[in-house]
């Protein structure tokens, strides 16, 4: 089975192709360039270097989201247009999934930030399970399912489990302090090869889930921003307000 992943959804551009159990070749990027400016260039010439002849691709991964509103939609078109193309249909991989996979076979419980603005994050609570003998024989299992809220309340739900938690994502530079005074349970931070999303976990993530029948087709996929865009939140906030405004002028 042979896989094409991209992401998009935070500060990383990443592209990744993988057959099996065989990552043949990923390309991740974090420097001064927007995602539309790199993720197809960075995808073209991944093909390119590895002759993938684009026939013999099963599916297209992608980071459903959440995420930067831009980058979710940066990567929805590029798998969208792809999988038309191509003919191909998409797996979609929630975000927080996709990098909690970064460190898998873990004992510790995971979990991923994403810096969601306005004091929150996009998290979840993550621990893998052994599920066989094999040579893949961790599953990773969902203890809280990715959400959006205030940095105060994740911790207080890890610090509840009593665990010790590996914490990653891009939301932790941001909250290291905070993390460092509401955290009571011994935790410890991702280094760097493995602390932000790689579209290679994301293919890992979609072997499974082709196995488990979960595919869309291209034209019916959509992002999933767990909240409002800025402009959305804008708008409503300025409709509420006119609203109040004519109320008290009655």
């Amino acid at each position: 089975m042979k896989i094409i992943a991209i992401d998009s959804s935070g500060l990383v551009a990443s592209a990744a192709i993988g057959e099996n159990d065989v990552l043949i070749g990923e390309y991740n990027v974090q420097y001064k360039k927007t995602h539309s400016q790199t993720l197809l260039p960075m995808l073209d010439a991944l093909t390119k270097m590895v002759e993938l002849d684009l026939d013999t691709v099963d599916a297209i991964a992608l980071a459903k989201g959440p995420g930067s509103f831009t980058g979710l939609r940066i990567g929805s078109a590029t798998a969208k247009g792809l999988g038309l193309a191509m003919g191909k249909p998409l797996v979609e991989i929630p975000t927080l999934d996709g990098l909690a996979c970064n460190l898998y076979g873990t004992d510790k419980l995971v979990c991923p930030m994403m810096d969601a603005r306005r004091n929150q994050v996009y998290t979840g609570v993550y621990e893998y399970v052994k599920t066989g003998q094999g040579p893949v024989s961790y599953q990773l299992k969902s203890l809280v399912p990715q959400c959006a809220v205030p940095v105060a309340q994740i911790a207080e739900i890890l610090n509840g489990y009593g665990r010790e938690v590996i914490l990653l994502g891009d939301g932790i530079p941001v909250y290291t302090n905070a993390l460092q005074e509401l955290l009571t349970v011994p935790y410890g931070f991702a280094p760097a090869h493995v602390n932000r999303q790689r579209a290679a976990a994301f293919g890992r993530l979609a072997m499974q889930y082709i196995q488990e029948g979960k595919i869309v087709s291209a034209d019916s996929h959509a992002p999933e921003y767990l909240r409002l865009s800025q402009a959305e939140r804008e708008k409503n906030e300025k409709g509420h307000g006119n609203i109040s405004q004519g109320n008290g002028s009655r």
